[in-house]
């Protein structure tokens, strides 16, 4: 008999999980058995990332095959159910109202008397199937009080189902390559207060939360800024095409000054040699020939890479250009707009005897000679993929930039003295 009576109970638990799920398909279900809430189905899969528990398969009575089941203890619901709601997810606890006192009660005075009067009394002892009660927007602490209420004061089905009947949630934009973006929201640090961070999720995968821009963090509190602009600035490689899978397969050919250069492997690494300055940071490492060459990776070349928006080989030419001679990696060298590219000199310093370039500002000055490196000495002279300016930029676009400002700074300091 108990078996049995296990059995009925295991499926009427599972046809009101299903029945309840037809109604809430948005909601999580969160069903109380004895000292534990249990989770079935989909929204057990769901629970265990969310709160990092286990999943387990396992079969309820009466049933013959086995499904997903997650549970925690009935006193961790303070714990867990915020957890839930933080993470944007909707939530409904279903409770057994009546007590495992009432329906030993009731069973004892079944056996004693067949009689109408203690079979209507016991009918009125009968409390109602489990209830969903959804939780959304109620806050754990009042739980315990609500639910008191909730056995003396039922309300209409209709009503009840108004309440909980909400919209799935839609995606706050859609990207390139068709994920969804949801769960777009700033958020305060609590261990730094003037901190605030950025986060979402593409595709049900939380993001790693990015540290906002004090501006950024105004505009979007201001409505000026939305989570597509946010994720513009914050994830832009979450948004960008992807390339071919076959990109990533190697050997790979790009152009170099000569001919073809083979790309035999890449890949990213973590140096873990103690004695490096870049010790601990990611680098790329690159197989080129029979060259073999590493760089520390940026991180926005980072995100490109594991998310396969550019190839390999465009990431060789961002970082190990210059060491390859590639016309492409000086480019990106342009003197400021009103120095005369005659004024550029790169010649053997008779001092040291190495190779040194200079510019000359005419009434502004002239900067210092700055050595430049035997790869920037080989793309200028012998593979001819770097010009004299594009030299002159690199190593002295700063410096440059100081002295085309220093005579404004003299005008402006000498009109505040006249004042």
């Amino acid at each position: 008999m108990a078996n049995k009576e296990e059995a009925e109970n295991g499926k009427g638990l599972l046809k009101q999980f299903d029945d309840l799920k037809k109604k809430h398909p948005d909601a999580m279900l969160l069903f109380r058995q004895g000292d534990f809430y249990e989770m079935y189905k989909e929204d057990a899969v769901k629970a265990a990332v969310l709160l990092g528990i286990a999943v387990a398969d396992k079969m309820l009575p009466g049933e013959k095959t086995d499904m997903k089941i997650a549970r925690f203890a009935h006193h961790a619901l303070d714990t867990y159910l915020p957890k839930l709601i933080r993470s944007g997810a909707r939530v409904a606890i279903c409770d057994r109202l009546e007590t495992s006192e009432q329906k030993k009660s009731e069973k004892e005075s079944t056996n004693q008397s067949n009689n109408k009067d203690m079979a209507k009394k016991s009918k009125k002892q009968e409390e109602p199937a489990p209830v969903a009660k959804n939780t959304a927007e109620e806050k754990p602490a009042k739980e315990k009080k609500n639910k008191r209420k909730a056995e003396n004061k039922q309300e209409p089905d209709s009503k009840k189902e108004a309440k909980q009947e909400r919209n799935p949630r839609e995606p706050q934009m859609v990207t390139a390559n068709g994920e969804k973006v949801t769960h777009g929201h700033a958020y305060q640090s609590k261990a730094n207060p003037e901190e605030w961070y950025f986060t979402a999720r593409v595709d049900g995968k939380q993001l790693k939360p990015q540290r906002m821009e004090a501006a950024d963090l105004a505009a979007f509190q201001k409505k000026e800024l939305g989570v597509q602009q946010l994720m513009e600035r914050y994830y832009p490689t979450k948004l960008m095409p992807k390339v071919a899978e076959d990109a990533y397969k190697f050997p790979k050919e790009i152009a170099g000054p000569e001919g073809n250069i083979t790309v035999n492997k890449f890949n990213v690494y973590k140096e873990k040699d103690e004695q490096r300055p870049d010790y601990g940071k990611y680098k790329f490492y690159a197989q080129i020939g029979d060259a073999k060459m590493s760089a520390v990776a940026s991180r926005q070349d980072l995100n490109a890479y594991f998310d396969r928006v550019v190839t390999p080989g465009q990431l060789v030419e961002r970082n190990f250009g210059e060491r390859l001679h590639l016309k492409s990696a000086y480019e990106k060298y342009q003197l400021p707009e009103g120095v005369d590219s005659k004024g550029v000199r790169v010649a053997k310093d008779r001092a040291d005897n190495k190779w040194k370039v200079s510019v000359n500002l005419g009434d502004k000055g002239q900067t210092a000679k700055h050595e430049i490196s035997f790869d920037d000495g080989y793309s200028l002279f012998k593979a001819k993929t770097a010009t004299r300016e594009q030299i002159a930029a690199k190593y002295l676009n700063p410096e440059i930039a100081s002295m085309l400002a220093a005579p404004v700074a003299k005008v402006e300091q000498a009109a505040s003295m006249k004042r």
